[in-house]
C-alpha cells in the first residue's frame, strides 16, 4: 500500500532519477475554445430536454463549471522521484511491487511520458511527463525491478483525446 512521507521520510531507498513534473499540464484555451465547447455544451443540454434526461443536463452543466474552475488555476508543481524501492509522486511512495507495469511512449515533440499500472483495480495509470529526459537509462532501471508493457506503442486514446480538445 502506498504511504504517506512525513517530515522524517519514509526509507524511499537511494535516489536514481528525480524531476519536477506538473499536476497537470495547461492548455491554451482562447475565446474560441471557450465558444465551441459552449455551443458543445449548449447543444447537449438541448438534447438532453429533448430526451426528457434531467440527470444529464447536471452532468453537462457540473463538467461545464468544472472545467472553467479548472482553467482559472495553475497546476501544483510536485516532484517525481525513481528510487532503488520504488517510485515517489509528491508525497506519495509506491513500493515497486504495488506497480504492476510500466511503459514508456516517447514521440518527440508531442509526446514524451513515463506510464505506470498499478496492481489494483481501482487505481488507473500514472502518467509521468519525461521533459527531456532520455528514456533509456530510465527503462533500463526500472525494468529491473517492474516489468515493461512491450505492446504499448502509443499513448493511451483517452489522452490522446484530452490533448486533442484540450481538457488537461
Amino acid at each position: 500500500m502506498s504511504t504517506n512521507l512525513s517530515k522524517q521520510e519514509a526509507n524511499i531507498g537511494d535516489i536514481v532519477y528525480q524531476w519536477q513534473i506538473r499536476e497537470y499540464e495547461p492548455q491554451e484555451r482562447n475565446r474560441r475554445w471557450y465558444l465551441i465547447m459552449g455551443m458543445v455544451a449548449a447543444f447537449l443540454v438541448v438534447f438532453a430536454v429533448w430526451t426528457a434526461n434531467y440527470l444529464f443536463i447536471l452532468v453537462v452543466v457540473l463538467f461545464s463549471i468544472i472545467m472553467m474552475l479548472h482553467g482559472a488555476q495553475s497546476p501544483l508543481e510536485i516532484n517525481f522521484v525513481i528510487t532503488k524501492l520504488g517510485i515517489v509522486v509528491g508525497n506519495r511512495f509506491y513500493k515497486y511491487s504495488e506497480l504492476q507495469n510500466f511503459w514508456i511512449i516517447y514521440n518527440p515533440p508531442e509526446v514524451k511520458n513515463l506510464y505506470f499500472g498499478f496492481d489494483k483495480f481501482f487505481k488507473h495509470r500514472l502518467l509521468v511527463p519525461l521533459h527531456n529526459y532520455d528514456p533509456r537509462p530510465i527503462r533500463e532501471h526500472l525494468s529491473q525491478y517492474v516489468d515493461e508493457d512491450l505492446e504499448q506503442e502509443e499513448e493511451p486514446f483517452s489522452d490522446r483525446i484530452a490533448r486533442l480538445f484540450r481538457l488537461y
